[in-house]
């Protein structure tokens, strides 16, 4: 990044928010002293920016200050379509209008010369978001009533489950092509993860007595200590289609490493609560996975595998 780049970032990052020296540095890839230099510059040029004192001391930029309408370098404009375009391969959103104006208004501030480059290099790129088909209509409430700390009720239909639950939603997501939602849930009494899809008639609530949003995370802290759960050693050797299905996942995704140029293996600890659904996975992967450890987890397995055998002999005799 050119100087001239960098101070003006600095600027642009300093009008949104308060920044330390160190956290330029990291965000721009230059040392600390570099980034001292970067300030003294700018005081020097004349752009008001003062320094905070303290534990949570920083840098800021004065208030009121404005900068002019900027340009776009050809890696932010491509950035900004990639991020747009990957939106668009999603079922449903909360802005599934401003998705498509605002990559248009984008690609109209752009010149020419610069708008066919990002347009070669993004027929070459994607982000892989894979193709659902669902309505998720719910997705920008949930966003206001996450920001408000507002108790919810909601109709959810799970794999098991079709109820009524009292919720305090905490996060939303977007990932593997379905809209998500982090909820501390009443009725189970710890966060669980909801997909939005299948949530309906979404109502506001007051919330319950015995669990105030304020004793959430010190009820939470004390049920993990008081019920800890050393979980169990997972290994299971893949193919590379194995592999590709694995590495999806969020959680043990980034557990996996090469053994030859055939072989992977996933080495990692899981909780106890998730052998069931380890059971589900590596049985799906059928012969793309070969559970080594636990030995248990293997002869789950093998008895889904007699048991799929036995219903279609059964079907054929």
């Amino acid at each position: 990044m050119k100087r001239s780049d960098r101070l003006m970032a600095i600027v642009l990052a300093l009008s949104q928010r308060q920044e330390t020296a160190a956290s330029l540095a990291d965000k721009l890839e230059v040392s600390r002293r570099t980034i001292l230099r970067d300030m003294q510059a700018l005081s020097e040029l004349g752009v008001p920016i003062y320094a905070i004192n303290g534990l949570h001391g920083g840098y800021r930029l004065m208030e009121g200050y404005t900068l002019p309408p900027l340009q776009l370098e050809p890696n932010e404009a491509l950035t900004l379509l990639l991020a747009m375009q990957s939106m668009t391969a999603y079922a449903d959103t909360p802005f599934n209008r401003e998705r498509w104006t605002v990559m248009d208004k984008v690609k109209g501030l752009l010149p020419t010369e610069m708008l066919d480059k990002a347009g070669t290099l993004l027929h070459h790129m994607a982000v892989d978001v894979p193709r659902r088909s669902y309505t998720a209509p719910h997705v920008y409430a949930l966003v206001e009533y996450a920001a408000a700390g507002q108790w919810i009720t909601a109709h959810y239909r799970s794999r098991n489950h079709e109820r009524r639950l009292l919720l305090l939603p905490k996060h939303i997501y977007a990932a593997h092509g379905f809209w998500y939602c982090d909820a501390y849930s009443q009725t189970h009494q710890e966060v669980r993860r909801f997909r939005i899809d299948r949530m309906s008639e979404l109502e506001k609530a007051e919330a319950p007595e015995e669990a105030r949003p304020d004793a959430l995370a010190a009820a939470g802290a004390s049920s993990t200590a008081a019920q800890p759960d050393n979980g169990f050693r997972l290994q299971v050797e893949l193919t590379y289609r194995g592999m590709l299905e694995v590495e999806r996942d969020e959680h043990i995704g980034e557990q996996i490493t090469a053994i030859s140029d055939e072989r992977w293996l996933l080495d990692t600890l899981l909780p106890e609560s998730e052998r069931e659904w380890a059971i589900r996975l590596f049985y799906s992967l059928g012969t793309d996975a070969r559970v080594m450890q636990p030995p248990e987890l293997a002869e789950a397995i093998t008895a889904m595998a007699r048991a799929t055998i036995a219903s279609y002999t059964t079907n054929i005799e």
